[in-house]
């Protein structure tokens, strides 16, 4: 069994090596296993996705309940897995340092902290406040015995707030204080990844499936992202086609979307206990 430090280290050299790499989102247990059946070298875990799973909102899942699904995401895979730890599940630093240190408990190798502040009149939380539990985080996640990829993320333009120069001043000051990793969901121009990109002198996350986003990932490559991850992109599409095969069932009474539907056999085979 591969160990936590194992993990950790395959982890951070992800980060270190040539090119991006893509790491996708399980919401569950199944979806866990068969990511990583596919070939990919880490996963990371999506709160809305999770959330969506158990039929709630994003960022209605209390930090207990989330934390006890990223163990299990954990126990699914032998992969590296960083957890998606919303906002700290605390406005304090005291309480994002916590949050680190619950999470690396459940196994994880990694995690992100957003600077969202869940106030539609005061969306973000304060430049100051916010790179302080960076740092709280931080400062733990090195108390750890090992390597631990922190993530930052500005989340400006999710929250109606798309200024890219306050973006940037915000991953800038996220790096300054600890940050191994940065992120700002929601860009929609490449021309604004590329300048954060070239802004910070740390990995960038971007993710894809959220906004009308479209690149490859030769492009992304090219302007210098390091990891592209889906949210909760794997989730949606999934309910999308659930969605899709309801509709055709109350509208035009068929069941043509059971044609692509993955055979019966090859999930129980994926999903079968080793002997």
């Amino acid at each position: 069994m591969t160990s936590q430090l194992q993990k950790a280290e395959a982890f951070r050299d992800l980060h270190r090596r040539e090119g991006l790499f893509v790491i996708p989102n399980p919401w569950d247990v199944g979806t866990a296993r068969i990511l990583t059946a596919s070939g990919f070298k880490a996963l990371a875990t999506t709160s809305a996705g999770f959330a969506f799973s158990r039929g709630l909102s994003d960022g209605a899942v209390a930090r207990d309940e989330m934390l006890r699904h990223v163990a299990e995401i954990v126990a699914a895979s032998p992969l590296p897995v960083s957890a998606d730890l919303e906002a700290g599940y605390g406005n304090s630093p005291e309480q994002a340092a916590m949050t680190m240190r619950l999470a690396a408990a459940t196994g994880v190798v990694g995690g992100s902290i957003e600077d969202a502040s869940g106030d539609p009149a005061a969306p973000l939380v304060d430049l100051q406040l916010a790179a302080d539990r960076v740092r709280a985080a931080a400062e733990e996640a090195a108390r750890l015995p090992f390597p631990f990829m922190l993530t930052a993320r500005a989340e400006n333009f999710l929250v109606g707030r798309p200024d890219l120069r306050d973006t940037i001043a915000r991953l800038q000051a996220y790096q300054d204080a600890g940050a191994n990793v940065l992120y700002a969901p929601g860009l929609t121009r490449k021309a604004d990844i590329a300048t954060l990109v070239r802004s910070v002198d740390r990995p960038v996350n971007v993710v894809m499936g959220l906004t009308g986003l479209e690149l490859t990932l030769q492009e992304l490559q090219d302007i210098g992202v390091k990891r592209v991850s889906l949210g909760s992109a794997l989730c949606r599409t999934a309910l999308g086609a659930l969605l899709s095969s309801i509709a055709e069932m109350q509208e035009h009474g068929t069941f043509g979307f059971a044609k692509r539907a993955v055979p019966f056999s090859e999930m129980n085979t994926l999903f079968a206990k080793p002997k």
